[in-house]
């Protein structure tokens, strides 16, 4: 059997017997190299990170074009630093699902792994200290969509963002917060260039997160906490920027079956990890074999020759139709319409769901016939291909182990991205939104859902989400055969809001459409199922 621990140089047929890939450097002098000139660090330690961001620095690093890694910081999980990183040296094993047989790589690019809050004073104060590096060129985000959140279901500041520009710098507890701290360290120590890459899964990804800098900079700027010159630093773009980026590659939560797989290849460290906060991570992670990352290639203090790994380096407006074509269009909203359906319809597979012609029938109705014909071409990946490869061979990839459970999380803070932005191609167009079968179908799908009822009026656990109890609290009472009237007054608070769909669905004559859906849905039971066999049929 062998370890993430054992020495990968001075024992490589440990790892060969296994028919595990070992990193061509070493890992002790990459450490070194990298606590004497940091480049790169990354907020997230989670699953995506380790099975791709932490790759392409290995690929770099294995050709020698570059010799530092990256530092990762976590902001929320400490559990997921103190259990998953520091106990392996912070290597894992990257798992690669694919025919015939699975690919196997040991990932040692990870110098130093942090637990950045402010309850942490040793985590708080070292990666302060790097941010003081005037070699540090680039910092990369998997933090998830509800890590930029500075506002509520309102729109208004929320009490801890309130709280970061009321109380300063030190005293932050928000991602943004937390983030902009590390930059006015920065500005105070040197101005030195930075290049703050966003890779999280939504649209317009480096404005999002320039805003929620900016929000709190500019207040601690209006409260005396800093100089108004940091905000000249923060919107000078010879000195700071945040490119937009698309990223593309779906990488479930750790799996027993994958665990098992691995036992009997031979390789011992296979326990997932639960931790406290309900962060699921393993010293391995599964992963798909296709994958895309586009970035802006707008770096003012240099950055590592990252096409070396396969990243596409790009303009802004190229990255963005990019990213709309995956995020608005041909991958993300087909999978939160199976995230949704499958979890009233009892499925724990996305693969399963795949089988079902019915549910099929939706994804396609949606992509090729909704989504594709307001998606305008990025020219360096082609979107009918791309789709035709999410629905032919992604999707229904059984060696994937994904959920519906999982993808459902934090539903809310996507849908205003991944159909909110298609209706808006559609209302610029001035095309009639009643044409439209798919995506109205799924909004009152969601809403359906936060009944927490499945198709058989059984109860189930929703995925977790910011809005979910928030949401829930109106809905109190709606089951099988409620009352039209009823209906309305319970979803018409949810339907008009714009911070989750990007529009008042009522104002775009979609809301009654939804409410008409929804109450198809709970009819009876069977009634999910019997709504989407129509509409498809119909669409």
């Amino acid at each position: 059997m062998v370890k993430l621990t054992d020495d990968y140089l001075q024992q490589p047929e440990l790892f060969a017997q296994a028919k595990i890939n070992v990193p061509q450097y070493d890992q002790q002098k990459m450490v070194e190299q990298t606590d004497a000139d940091p480049i790169w660090v990354h907020f997230g330690g989670g699953n995506l990170f380790r099975c791709f961001h932490a790759k392409i620095a290995q690929d770099l690093l294995n050709k020698g074009a570059l010799t530092s890694g990256i530092i990762v910081a976590e902001t929320y999980d400490d559990g997921v630093i103190t259990q998953a990183y520091h106990p392996y040296a912070n290597r894992m094993l990257q798992v690669i699902m694919k025919a015939p047989q699975n690919e196997m790589n040991l990932i040692a690019s990870v110098a130093q792994s942090i637990y950045y809050n402010r309850d942490d004073p040793q985590g708080w104060d070292d990666l302060k200290a790097i941010f003081q590096r005037p070699s540090l060129q680039m910092v990369t985000m998997s933090i998830t969509e509800k890590g930029y959140q500075l506002t509520d279901i309102h729109g208004a500041l929320t009490a801890a963002a309130q709280t970061d520009i009321e109380e300063g710098p030190d005293s932050a507890s928000t991602n943004m917060g937390a983030i902009a701290r590390l930059l006015l360290a920065r500005f105070q120590h040197g101005a030195y260039p930075l290049a703050l890459v966003s890779t999280d899964n939504f649209s317009e990804n480096g404005r999002r997160f320039q805003n929620g800098i900016l929000t709190i900079a500019t207040g601690w700027v209006k409260n005396g906490q800093a100089p108004q010159a940091f905000l000249t630093y923060l919107n000078d773009p010879t000195k700071i920027t945040f490119p937009w980026s698309m990223i593309d590659r779906i990488t479930p939560n750790p799996a027993e079956n994958v665990a098992a797989q691995l036992t009997k290849a031979g390789f011992e460290d296979t326990t997932i990890i639960h931790t406290a906060k309900h962060t699921n991570i393993a010293p391995f992670g599964n992963t798909e074999e296709t994958h895309y990352l586009v970035i802006e290639d707008a770096f003012p203090n240099g950055r590592p020759p990252l096409e070396e790994a396969g990243v596409i380096l790009t303009d802004r407006e190229t990255v963005n139709d990019a990213d709309q074509m995956k995020v608005t269009a041909c991958l993300n909203p087909l999978h939160t319409a199976l995230a949704i359906f499958g979890s009233l319809l009892g499925y724990t597979s996305i693969a399963a769901e795949m089988t079902d012609p019915d549910l099929v029938a939706l994804i396609k109705q949606l992509g090729y016939q909704e989504d594709l014909p307001v998606v305008k071409d990025p020219k360096i990946i082609d979107p009918r291909k791309f789709i035709d490869e999410v629905i032919t061979k992604r999707l229904p990839n059984k060696n994937i182990p994904d959920t519906p459970q999982r993808i459902a999380s934090d539903t809310s803070q996507k849908l205003a991205i991944r159909y909110g932005v298609t209706l808006s191609h559609y209302l610029a167009e001035k095309a009639d939104l009643s044409q439209l079968k798919a995506i109205p179908l799924i909004l009152a799908g969601w809403c359906r859902y936060l009944l927490a009822l499945d198709d058989q009026g059984q109860p189930f656990e929703p995925s977790r989400d910011p809005l979910l109890a928030e949401l829930q609290q109106g809905l109190v009472g709606l089951g099988f055969g409620a009352d039209p009237v009823v209906i309305h007054q319970a979803l018409q608070p949810i339907l008009t809001n714009q911070q989750i769909f990007g529009h008042d669905l009522y104002q775009i004559g979609l809301g009654e459409t939804v409410e008409s859906l929804f109450q198809k849905m709970i009819a009876g039971p069977g009634a999910v199922k019997q709504t989407i066999k129509e509409v498809v049929e119909v669409g």
